[in-house]
């Protein structure tokens, strides 16, 4: 090689060197924001709602997972109008993707046409607030065996529906009673079954999941590919199942499961946490943020 030839090839090797680390912080940008379900911070919310909002943004989360819609009263998020809320959230630099809304309370009571006004008050508020999915977060008890969750099944179709319809999403969060043994049947491979997949997106309490069911969330999510839209990331404690905790700091191994997160068809991730803080919940999500960002996001 002549000498301008060696100079031009070590100047384009020089050149391609320093662009490497814009190419790799282009890589290294999150695929998902780090999100928050915000009843793991009720609490505190309900003493300093825009304090406590604040702190959150400031802990490194970009998006949340609204609770609670009480219909009727105009007042439907914390005490705030929808407008309210929503000039709330982009005060504390947060979005909203997704709302557990209190669809549950009209199931299995004769309250004709009740369900779908909600609905609509529910579709209303959550396009108020740009937030994607509806979720049905609950089931009463006296609901919990086969031939309701079949009803139940019947229900999210419809509403799914009306929900399709209004331009958003309807996703079904479980718990630990979906999974529980009905002579060799359970409630979940009903309801996944039962449901029109393009109505009926799942939210997945990996906790619950890992606390019920014999399968893991792989084995789920081959089973219907793409469906399980939301995720919920929480802990279980490493001396009693029954308690959550930070996460990483307990028993569940997020870092295998976020791997197969297309198969999953994830689109959102929410850090929560239902009790067991220490020493409070406001450290608690602060330690599961530095976690998540740092262990998990990474990774995908």
């Amino acid at each position: 090689m002549n000498p301008r030839r060696k100079f031009l090839h070590q100047a384009g090797l020089v050149s391609a060197a320093m662009a490497m680390p814009s190419l790799i912080f282009a890589k290294a940008k999150p695929k998902f924001k780090l999100g928050l379900q915000l009843y793991t911070i009720r609490e505190a919310m309900e003493k300093d709602l825009k304090g406590t909002l604040t702190r959150v943004s400031g802990f490194g989360y970009q998006e949340v997972e609204t609770y609670g819609f009480n219909f009727g009263n105009n007042k439907y998020y914390w005490g705030l109008e929808p407008k309210q809320a929503r000039q709330l959230l982009n005060d504390c630099n947060l979005t909203t993707s997704a709302g557990h809304y209190d669809l549950d309370r009209f199931f299995g009571k004769d309250q004709a046409g009740a369900l779908e006004k909600y609905v609509d008050e529910c579709i209303a508020g959550a396009h108020v607030l740009n937030q994607t999915y509806i979720v049905w977060p609950w089931l009463a008890p006296e609901y919990r065996n086969m031939e309701e969750f079949k009803r139940l099944s019947a229900t999210l179709n419809k509403i799914g529906e009306q929900i399709k319809k209004g331009g958003l999403q309807l996703a079904y969060h479980n718990h630990d009673f979906e999974f529980i043994d009905h002579d060799g049947k359970i409630g979940y491979d009903l309801i996944l079954k039962e449901t029109d997949p393009n109505l009926v997106k799942m939210e997945l309490d990996l906790y619950w999941l890992s606390h019920s069911s014999a399968l893991k969330p792989l084995d789920w999510f081959k089973k219907q590919p793409g469906r399980f839209a939301i995720w919920h990331i929480k802990d279980m404690d490493k001396t009693d199942r029954e308690l959550h905790t930070t996460v990483g700091d307990g028993v569940i191994d997020f870092k295998s499961i976020i791997k197969d997160y297309k198969v999953a068809g994830v689109q959102h991730m929410f850090v929560e946490q239902g009790n067991n803080y220490v020493p409070d919940a406001m450290s608690c999500v602060q330690r599961s943020a530095g976690y998540v960002k740092n262990n998990l996001l990474n990774l995908v």
